[in-house]
């Protein structure tokens, strides 16, 4: 224990506040005084609650550094200070909270001019936040006495620091009548319309961007509080003043009243897709819409769709005429004009348009042919994936979508159309079986030229697979085949040997092979025992099938989609206690060949370390015949001698330590087996073996020449020895074998066996 032999150590910080002149730029330059903050060094905390050290440190975060000062270290102070005033001390948050000249200093930060220092905003931002969460009645009573300070706020938008402030004030206080308060005062402060009147060309993209953003965060932090407490009966003041219809129709009107801005157009679109987002974006813990409460909440204010409808032939002017853009030049080829920012994003708000199936909305897109200008831009922009995709949506929405409900009447019914219009216009007007066919052909004809696989391809492909799809299981699909069957007679020709041949053939190329046809064999010789056994054809293993899909199937058609592989399902059935027979029945069979009579015998897997005995104990041994050589091969499997060598023709070495291939490159086999590799296949092989010795000789025939080798072995002294033919055994232990890399013991081993072998061979 550190603390038993008193191991611990002081902070130097402890030592420089007993001085009774330190200053705070003293202590800030220690390397540990944050830590020492944190961890609520009594001493520190006391230096900083000091009415002069708080006032420096605010003063630090809120006023320009000198000009005089490094650039390194410019900002060091300002940066500790706000560490610091952040660090979560309660001591120091009651102390800047409940002190009115203190939070006077820093609100003065905001009326500076603009732009305002971003690191120094960042600073004041997150003093101020952390304020917020830890005093909001103190901090939310001092702010609304400042009259000036929703304006502030509005004037310095610009700056990212003062956006995130304004947000954090919607979502860092928690009693819900408070924030309720809040968003009262911020209400009745106007502050979506002062935001709103940020997003017009005579802005800067700054102030776009920022404004746009809070309103977009407005929207989805309002409508995630609205799902998360069900209970509140208050409605959300900056919310239902956004989707107000005047607001939107002030938005449009500063975009399209006045000169083009890229920048205003852009913003504003950001702002009417969040406000079309039909479902809740997800958030963690929040899937699905609970029970009792249904998704009609999050749907498109029918205000703002009435508001969007008169301007939509302002937004199709915007895909023919854009604003003003350079010529971009690419590698392979110049844009004049480039599809733009702008037309993007008109594109995506048309898809919005299109999901929220309204059918007023419907027919002025249908009047404007503002789907035909999309296609148009489709096809001719072939490497702009952005937009391809966001055709692609179009498409499948108009395809996969009931009829629009048609209002007869106000306050009465809707009435579902026998048909969809955009699916009449998109394959009548539009010409979308034809264009898709030509725009496949050429592009086969490019690419037999030599060309490039044109970008918008695999978009093209989904789109006729989406076709293709809705025409058979959509809930359009009758209106679809009957379209197509108005096709005149060679297009719709053109269309069937499209499906059955181009398409079908890409669609095979695309799927991903999911069965593996090939049989898999294994490099373990353990499994290859197991390959030739006969398993019934009964056997519980062959249960597993399909539930929707069954086994032939799979043969027939290996390419199986990923949209089914859902609907597949396996069932595996199985009799545990046969099974287990079945295991116990083939392991005692393969087995067997290591059950011996003798159990006292010693185990020959044991690993043991070999040295060589002098010439005087070595120990003769008797040797084989020829004869031997016909002995029954079936017994040589059931009992094979630990020292025996193999009989296959393509492995004649003999091992001396069955770990040597694990770190021996090439194996290390004993003279003998070296001898019978060499010289021929062994004829025979006998052991006698007692309780001290053991012995093995080995007869091989080298044409007309019989060369005898021996081995004896001693289990007393540990001692091997072999014998005869000492000029092989000299050949056998080369140099090379000692630059083989092995662990340090076996390198050892292999030493000691070269000394002896070396030497009793000489």
């Amino acid at each position: 224990m550190f603390w038993k032999f008193d191991l611990h150590t002081t902070s130097h910080i402890d030592t420089l506040l007993e001085k009774e002149d330190v200053t705070l730029t003293e202590v800030m330059d220690e390397d540990d005084v944050l830590q020492e903050c944190k961890a609520q060094n009594h001493k520190l905390v006391d230096f900083l609650l000091r009415p002069q050290c708080m006032e420096d440190l605010v003063t630090f975060i809120t006023e320009e550094p000198s000009t005089d000062v490094e650039e390194k270290v410019k900002y060091k102070y300002p940066n500790i200070s706000c560490e610091l005033l952040t660090s979560d001390v309660s001591q120091i948050n009651d102390r800047l909270g409940e002190d009115e000249k203190l939070l006077m200093k820093l609100y003065g930060f905001l009326q500076n001019d603009p732009p305002l220092n971003p690191l120094l905003a960042s600073f004041f931002s997150k003093v101020l936040s952390i304020l917020i969460g830890r005093k909001p009645e103190q901090i939310v009573d001092f702010l609304r006495k400042r009259e000036d300070f929703v304006d502030l706020m509005i004037k310095h938008i610009g700056t990212s620091a003062i956006m995130d402030l304004l947000l954090r004030m919607l979502t860092c206080i928690e009693p819900q009548q408070l924030r309720q308060d809040v968003l009262n005062w911020l209400n009745e402060e106007k502050v979506i319309q002062r935001l709103v009147d940020m997003v017009e060309p005579s802005q800067d993209e700054d102030r776009h961007s920022n404004a746009s953003q809070s309103l977009c965060e407005i929207i989805r932090l309002s409508r995630d509080q609205m799902f998360q407490v069900q209970g509140c009966s208050d409605p959300d003041p900056l919310l239902a003043t956004l989707e107000k219809q005047e607001t939107v129709e002030q938005l449009l009107s500063n975009i399209f009243d006045k000169e083009k801005n890229e920048s205003a157009i852009v913003s504003v679109i950001q702002i009417l897709l969040t406000l079309f987002e039909t479902r809740r974006p997800a958030f963690e813990g929040h899937m699905e819409c609970p029970p009792g409460m249904s998704y009609s909440s999050f749907s498109v204010n029918h205000s703002i769709l009435e508001a969007v409808r008169p301007r939509l032939k302002d937004f199709h002017q915007l895909l023919l005429e854009p604003p003003k853009k350079n010529v971009m030049k690419t590698t392979w080829g110049v844009l004049d004009p480039p599809v733009g920012n702008t037309r993007l994003n008109v594109v995506r708000l048309v898809a919005s348009l299109l999901q929220s199936n309204t059918h007023s909305i419907n027919i002025e897109l249908i009047n404007l042919n503002t789907l035909g200008v999309i296609l148009d831009m489709y096809f001719k922009y072939i490497w702009n994936n952005f937009l391809h995709i966001q055709v692609e949506i179009c498409t499948a929405m108009i395809l996969a979508m009931p009829p629009a409900p048609v209002d007869i009447q106000p306050d009465t019914e809707h009435e579902h159309a026998k048909g969809s219009i955009l699916i009449k216009h998109l394959f009548q007007k539009c010409q979308f079986i034809q264009r898709i066919i030509d725009a496949w052909s050429s592009n086969e004809k490019d690419q037999a030229a030599g060309g490039r696989r044109r970008g918008y391809m695999g978009h093209l492909t989904r789109i006729a697979n989406s076709i293709v799809h809705n025409c058979e299981k959509g809930p359009n699909g009758p209106q679809i085949q009957q379209l197509i069957s108005e096709l005149p007679a060679e297009d719709r020709e053109k269309w069937e040997a499209f499906i059955s041949g181009q398409l079908a053939d890409t669609n095979k190329r695309n799927t991903v092979d999911l069965v593996n046809t090939h049989h898999i064999h294994s490099s373990s010789d353990d499994e290859v025992d197991f390959k030739d056994s006969g398993f019934h054809q009964d056997s519980s293993l062959q249960q597993v099938r399909p539930k929707h899909t069954h086994v032939h199937a799979l043969k027939a058609d290996p390419y199986i989609p990923f949209d089914r592989i859902s609907d597949i399902s396996f069932s595996l059935n199985t009799n545990e206690s046969a099974n287990i027979a079945l295991f116990e029945a083939r392991c005692k069979e393969k087995i067997q060949q290591f059950e011996d009579a003798g159990s006292d015998e010693e185990d020959i897997w044991d690993e043991k370390d070999i040295t060589f005995a002098p010439e005087s104990q070595r120990r003769p041994s008797s040797g084989s015949t020829d004869s031997e050589e016909s002995t029954d091969s079936e017994e040589e499997d059931v009992k094979r001698d630990p020292f025996e060598t193999s009989n296959s023709a393509t492995d004649d070495t003999m091992e001396v330590d069955t770990d040597c291939d694990g770190w021996l490159g090439t194996s290390v086999a004993s003279p003998s087996a070296t001898l019978s590799k060499d010289c021929g296949r062994s004829k025979a092989e006998e052991e006698t073996a007692c309780c001290e010795q053991r012995s093995i000789t080995e007869t091989v025939m080298n044409g007309s020449m019989k060369e005898t080798v021996s081995l004896t072995v001693d289990a007393k002294t540990e001692t091997a020895v072999f014998k005869r033919y000492v000029e092989h055994i000299k050949r056998l232990i080369s140099p090379s074998v000692t630059q083989v890399k092995m662990p340090p013991k076996r390198k050892s081993y292999i030493a000691d066996f070269r000394v002896k072998v070396i030497k009793y061979a000489a």
